[in-house]
């Protein structure tokens, strides 16, 4: 018996595998894949702790003539990935099972127009018992800084930097981009409305020196609980975060 589902992502648009018992990507994954609005075809992406590859597969059917690159630390994961590259057809991804503690031979400092990633959240929460999901979600002899100075380290001048985190992790990402990277764009992404956001989707540039920006939030659920118009443009459709609603026409 195989030790992996195969699911769907953008309303069946993409097949991927993930296992049975370990991580498996949330919506989180296909919303911050949304912050990226726009990639030219030849840039190069790189997806730093890919997980089961969400981020990447929602890119890589986005923007199939960019090449985009996962790095995750989990052997099964990464293999996992690239067994959903494959079954989707997109040549252009690839996927290594790497450590960015150590060093790495395989990437290049400075070489990616865009890097995003979804790190984990938690670095005091206790630990889940399941090995996977543990190094999914806690941070391991590293903490966030760490993680988004070497997202910015894999960046080219002037390159696009996109990160989903708790909302309480604000300040921390914040001062992790202070005087490195500019123009942050800053959405809360909300449940339901009247709630306090759980999450933040943020997005900066290196070398900026432009002043951050709030942007109104993303509200998941309407009050029956179905998803908003532009949720459902997102992980449906895979639309770009700032595309028009009808309403908001």
């Amino acid at each position: 018996m195989a030790d992996y589902t195969q699911d769907y992502l953008l309303d069946k648009k993409i097949k991927i595998f993930q296992p049975n018992d370990g991580y498996r990507a949330s919506s989180d994954a296909v919303f911050l894949s949304s912050l990226l609005d726009g990639a030219a075809p030849g840039e190069k992406i790189l997806d730093v702790g890919s997980g089961t590859g969400a981020v990447s597969l929602c890119l890589a059917h986005r923007f199939p003539q960019t090449s985009i690159t996962g790095i995750e630390i989990q052997p099964r994961l990464a293999e996992l990935s690239a067994m959903s590259a494959d079954a989707n057809g997109f040549d252009k991804l690839k996927y290594i099972n790497a450590d960015i503690r150590q060093p790495l031979n395989e990437l290049a400092n400075g070489s990616f127009h865009h890097v995003i990633t979804n790190p984990p959240y938690a670095d005091r929460d206790m630990p889940s018992p399941n090995p996977s999901k543990a190094a999914a979600h806690n941070l391991q002899q590293f903490d966030l800084s760490a993680w988004i100075a070497f997202c910015l380290k894999m960046l080219r001048p002037h390159g696009y930097f996109y990160i989903v985190n708790r909302a309480e992790a604000l300040d921390q990402i914040l001062a992790s981009l202070y005087k490195k990277a500019g123009a942050a764009v800053i959405v809360p992404l909300f449940s339901k409305t009247g709630q306090t956001a759980k999450r933040v989707l943020i997005s900066a540039r290196k070398d900026s020196k432009a002043p951050t920006r709030i942007f109104p939030g993303l509200t998941v659920h309407d009050s029956s609980g179905a998803y908003t118009e532009r949720a459902h443009g997102i992980l449906r459709e895979g639309l770009s975060l700032f595309y028009e609603t009808s309403s908001a026409k």
